[in-house]
């Protein structure tokens, strides 16, 4: 794997390694629109405002959302890499004792 290939995989999956993130991530791919409004994600949790902006905003600077504004809200959408990314990891088989 070239250098800048690993860089780019494992700054993904520092991104992935929340529960949060996970959830969120799953919420987004799971939407029949494909997108989310951000009032939705942050309705999902019981979290703060601020905290599921710093887990979008992970999740975005790692490339696995994309955002759009519309108004005053924002709206979210799996990247390609977020999508293949996320189906890969949730189809590990599990290991044998």
């Amino acid at each position: 794997m070239p250098p800048q290939t690993a860089a780019d995989l494992a700054r993904q999956l520092k991104a992935m390694a929340d529960p949060v993130r996970l959830r969120i991530l799953s919420i987004v791919l799971a939407h029949a629109d494909g997108e989310v409004c951000v009032c939705d994600i942050t309705d999902a949790f019981d979290l703060a405002g601020p905290t599921v902006s710093h887990h979008l905003r992970a999740l975005r600077e790692a490339g696995l959302l994309a955002a759009d504004k519309r108004g005053t809200w924002v709206f979210y959408r799996a990247t390609d890499d977020g999508h293949r990314l996320f189906t890969r990891l949730s189809r590990v088989p599990a290991a044998r004792p």
